[in-house]
């Protein structure tokens, strides 16, 4: 049976309160006895370069919001406390409303990507860290992995940032950031080990956070194909020194597929159309992501807007 993918929410239930619509996520709030729980669905939407493109890829949703599960339960017990309470639906996570710190902070570990891009262009200078000359693509940093803060921008594109002007804008403390870049590189220490088992590389990651009673919590999604970057170890290094780019299990895909059709993000770009293969190619690449990186195929459930509502209704009459 054909799974339809899921673009957009928009339930009516009593006391439930759309509050925010992200490039993926739908996040509804309620409150019940002072206490403001955020319900996020993860939807089947995709973007890239910060453009929402106009199919949806089945099965995406459950895959980020099941990898971010668990990745967020590692957390909670090993690493800091999360805003998630529990799943309650395989694309729908209940947890706390915290007051979000509106500063990305990304973490690589080699040299790929955006940061690559603007390499190639002569600059070496990024978020406050000088890069040497003479570095190749997918070379690690040699002082280790690096972080590059971005904003957080409700709409439009995030921008590079030091922590100095972080911290000079008011958009954290000196000492929430220094807290945040602490769990960051824990964080990026703890999924780059579970990769290395799975015989993966994580490359970079982003991380958001937040702050609830006067504690910074980890936000969102974390380890996600969505949120970083990962690629095989197996013939790695055989790769690199034939030229070629190692195959990647993220986004990165749809990127440079969109890079080819001449699309990037760019004002007045219109998106390129997108075949039913395109799109089945996609699902494959997030069902393989999953499988590579649990150990184990996804169970592949029919879902529907209606499954998701039942679950919502279903935790909330939990709460009374």
């Amino acid at each position: 049976m054909k799974q339809n993918p899921i673009l957009g929410t928009d339930f009516q239930i009593p006391g439930l309160k759309k509050i925010y619509t992200g490039k993926v996520r739908d996040v509804y709030e309620y409150i019940h006895k002072g206490t403001v729980y955020f319900i996020i669905v993860v939807t089947d939407r995709i973007s890239a370069f910060d453009v929402v493109l106009p199919k949806g890829i089945p099965y995406k949703g459950m895959v980020l919001n099941q990898i971010a599960s668990k990745f967020l339960d590692m957390t909670e017990s090993d690493v800091m406390e999360t805003w998630k309470i529990r799943d309650i639906h395989p694309m729908v996570t209940v947890g706390l409303k915290t007051e979000p710190i509106m500063v990305e902070m990304i973490v690589r570990g080699r040299l790929t990507g955006s940061l690559w891009r603007d390499y190639q262009k002569g600059i070496r200078e990024t978020c406050g860290i000088v890069l040497p000359d003479g570095m190749k693509e997918w070379d690690e940093f040699p002082g280790g992995p690096i972080i590059t803060p971005t904003t957080k921008a409700v709409t439009g594109h995030d921008e590079n940032i030091s922590p100095e002007e972080i911290v000079k804008q008011g958009l954290a403390s000196q000492e929430q950031y220094e807290i945040m870049a602490e769990f960051a590189r824990l964080l990026f220490d703890m999924g780059s080990a579970f990769a290395r088992k799975m015989g993966l590389i994580l490359v970079d990651t982003k991380y958001e956070f937040g702050t609830y009673k006067g504690r910074i919590f980890l936000n969102d999604e974390i380890h996600t194909p969505d949120s970083s970057r990962y690629i095989y170890m197996e013939s790695l290094e055989q790769l690199l020194e034939a030229g070629q780019s190692p195959k990647s299990l993220d986004k990165e895909f749809v990127r440079q597929w969109l890079m080819k059709q001449g699309f990037k993000g760019d004002p007045g770009q219109i998106v390129p159309e997108m075949t039913e293969e395109f799109v089945q190619q996609v699902s494959d690449r997030y069902l393989e992501l999953y499988r590579n990186i649990m150990g184990e195929e996804l169970r592949q459930i029919t879902y529907s807007q209606g499954s998701i509502v039942s679950a919502i209704k279903g935790f909330i009459e939990g709460l009374v």
